[in-house]
């Protein structure tokens, strides 16, 4: 008997518990195991070019690594996954278990079509997570859900996670037809078409596929350099954008090319595990799990202040003129701040942003230009290639004070200052606003300051940050009287 494995965000080979069920499920019957994965238009139509070539990076390497044995198929999920287990004469569907909004309704609804299509007679069997802890397990002693990260996080390491899954000894992959490709990104039918897994094309955006390609091989390369250069600096060095300091593996642990499960188990193997900077990956990968489970138990979080007590603040218009003049300033790099500017030109260069960066450019369109968040993390999800909706939306309240953050919405990132801490020569702001290359170290971050600072067409300010900080607390002071 043939299963079906139904793809999503894990597109791996190794640590996989649903391709370990789906195997064991099969091989019972001396079956085999069909990998899909279906392009769904309500996710990819929103999705940038920069996401949908590295999902297609995730793909043609998961292609390979089954042998060419992964299916391709475009259309809604509650359409195709009946149809091709029906195709296939399969008796289950295996999958790892979805956990935001959208995730879980269609995994509901491609359910009831299994049941109803197939007579019942099939199943949709969800079995491990894309996270070391599935999101709604970790619980105060209340039995409620926790609402701060620091005691989230503890309670978190306390729970502990699974070893990682082996892969299955004897898999064998269903070969009785060929992948079926995407014709094109327009197409709304289910069915089949020859070729190998592509997405059609991406608009010609560089993407970082020759830095950090996404697939399961090159995320493993990529930690296995981690670990060998050491973790000992990673604590100060990933606040640094003009550092290597970070892992770069977001967009591998968006789509599962790796499963966090595996990094904190070669962490716990790895001489240097137990280090500060070890430590602090460790609290990074909790901020991931953190936001996850925010989102389980409160799925209206994803485009809504999680507090409601600011829900009365106010906002500028995005739709009028004026600010839509200086919001899309913001989107090109041209705000006149330059940490900013840099930071958001390599949004659009690469599909990837520093995540200090990410803070300072989140700030910036709240509490300078007064936009409400929801405006800027749409607009970050569709230009990140590891866009992830729990990361990023509640990434943004944090930044914006409605989220599940301590401390106060009257935080306000002051771009300069962030410049000249966390850039210090000013190497990170050359690299990505050329109009600047000719000023040297720090002073790269204050252009006005310098007689030539303008000499290369670099934009004038388009507010002055004293004067919005202090109207960001004026509105903020109007909602606590």
């Amino acid at each position: 008997m043939t299963t079906v494995l139904w793809l999503r965000r894990d597109l791996r080979l190794r640590d996989h518990p649903a391709l370990v069920a789906a195997h064991e499920a099969a091989q019972g019957s001396g079956g085999d195991v069909l990998p899909l994965f279906v392009a769904d238009p309500a996710l990819l139509t929103t999705a940038g070019p920069a996401r949908r070539a590295a999902l297609t990076e995730a793909l043609t390497a998961l292609h390979d690594a089954y042998d060419g044995a992964l299916v391709v198929r475009w259309g809604r999920p509650a359409d195709v996954v009946p149809a091709v287990a029906a195709e296939v004469g399969a008796r289950s569907v295996h999958v790892s278990a979805e956990t935001t909004p959208y995730g879980r309704r269609r995994d509901d609804l491609t359910a009831a079509a299994l049941r109803e299509t197939l007579r019942g007679d099939v199943r949709l069997v969800a079995t491990g997570s894309p996270y070391a802890v599935t999101p709604g397990r970790v619980l105060a002693q209340s039995g409620e859900p926790y609402q701060v990260f620091t005691p989230f996080a503890r309670a978190w390491r306390d729970h502990g996670w699974r070893r990682p899954a082996t892969v299955p000894v004897g898999l064998s992959w269903h070969q009785g037809r060929p992948s079926d490709g995407i014709p094109d990104e327009g197409r709304t039918q289910a069915g089949p078409v020859p070729g190998g897994p592509r997405l059609g094309p991406v608009d010609g955006v560089p993407t970082l596929a020759a830095a950090d390609p996404v697939g399961e091989d090159a995320a493993l390369r990529r930690w296995s350099d981690v670990l060998e250069r050491g973790l000992d600096s990673y604590g100060a060095d990933r606040d640094r954008p003009d550092l290597d300091g970070t892992s770069r593996l977001s967009a591998q642990l968006k789509f599962g090319t790796v499963h966090p499960r595996t990094l904190l188990a070669d962490l716990a193997a790895h001489p240097s595990g137990r280090g500060d900077g070890a430590t602090r990956f460790v609290t990074e990968l909790a901020w991931r799990e953190f936001y996850a489970d925010v989102l389980w138990h409160h799925p209206g979080s994803a485009w809504a202040d999680l507090k409601p007590a600011l829900g009365a603040l106010e906002y500028d218009d995005p739709a009028d003129p004026t600010v839509a003049g200086a919001v899309e300033a913001w989107r090109e790099g041209r705000t006149g701040y330059p940490l900013v500017d840099a930071g958001m030109r390599q949004l659009l260069a690469t599909g990837w942003m520093h995540n200090r960066v990410r803070m300072v450019t989140a700030s910036f369109l709240v509490k300078d230009l007064h936009v409400w968040w929801v405006h800027g993390a749409r607009y970050f999800l569709e230009q990140l290639r590891d866009g992830d909706i729990a990361s990023n939306n509640h990434g943004w309240q944090w930044v914006a004070g409605t989220g599940t953050d301590a401390a106060p919405y009257f935080r306000v990132f002051n771009p300069v200052l962030q410049g000249e801490r966390f850039d210090p020569d000013g190497a990170y702001v050359r690299r990505w606003v050329p109009e600047l290359r000719h000023l040297p170290g720090s002073s790269a971050h204050q252009p006005w300051r310098r007689p030539d600072g303008y000499a290369h067409g670099y934009p004038e300010r388009v507010v002055d940050h004293a004067e919005a900080r202090t109207e960001t607390l004026r509105r903020y002071g109007v909602t606590r009287d």
